[in-house]
């Protein structure tokens, strides 16, 4: 969102004023959090621009921290630097864009799952319970900062199933792409997090049973299923163009 639009959205949200007395990197990290999330929620908007100074005023925290947040999210590609204007949240992911990342996904993740029920230390099972049950207490809740708190756990969950796999490489791999954060931005849908509830119960159930192939399986089936919804997304957008330029 441009300047004026963040500083009232700052004092109506009443955002202004973070934890006191963090250290420099931890006091970033909760930058990062918060910026990321009001990403998900759709509350940033996309081809919106921010600037350090206007974010510091609205989070209470010096230009320090906001611009270490800053720094790493323009690394992982979720904002790009504008010379001499600050920085602007990249537009909505393309239909191109889209079709590769599922691709790569479904090459790496089924293979993730498969190590995970072989690896997975019982701390890890409960742990991808745990996220399980934390995401249903969000499935029901109304708004875009709800739907965005889903997208981020959604994110976890798949990022805490590629750490038990214990290969570093596909979880770097996937953690570049920022699937969750591009697809949850898309749209406000509360199917989706409904749909991918019972998918995601049918992986951990795999994981803790120790099936590979079931594992491997569920996730497939999974990341297909999810490219299914979020491909009739783009299709709606498409017929909505179109339905424009015909009128």
């Amino acid at each position: 969102m441009d300047d004026e639009a963040m500083n009232a959205r700052g004092r109506r949200s009443g955002t202004g004023g973070m934890s006191p007395g963090r250290s420099g990197g931890r006091l970033a990290d909760e930058v990062y959090d918060t910026l990321l999330g009001q990403l998900m929620s759709l509350r940033i908007e996309p081809g919106s621009r921010v600037t350090i100074d206007v974010l510091a005023r609205e989070l209470g925290v010096s230009q320090t921290p906001i611009r270490d947040a800053l720094n790493r999210m323009e690394a992982e590609g979720l904002v790009v630097r504008v010379p001499h204007a600050g920085y602007r949240i990249p537009p909505q992911i393309t239909r191109h864009r889209f079709e590769d990342m599922l691709e790569v996904r479904l090459l790496l993740e089924p293979a993730a799952a498969r190590r995970s029920a072989e690896r997975a230390s019982p701390e890890q099972v409960a742990g991808l319970r745990r996220m399980l049950e934390e995401m249903a207490e969000l499935e029901g809740g109304n708004g875009l900062m709800a739907y965005g708190a889903f997208g981020l756990r959604d994110a976890a969950f798949h990022d805490l199933v590629a750490l038990s796999a214990e290969n570093q490489v596909i979880r770097e791999t996937l953690a570049r792409l920022h699937s969750h954060v591009h697809l949850f931005r898309l749209h406000h849908d509360t199917q989706v997090t409904h749909l991918a509830m019972a998918e995601h119960e049918d992986i951990v159930a795999a994981i803790a049973a120790r099936d590979p192939d079931a594992a491997a399986y569920a996730m497939r089936r999974h990341i297909l299923r999810s490219g299914e919804r979020f491909r009739r997304l783009f299709d709606e957008v498409k017929d909505a163009d179109a339905m424009a330029v015909e009128a």
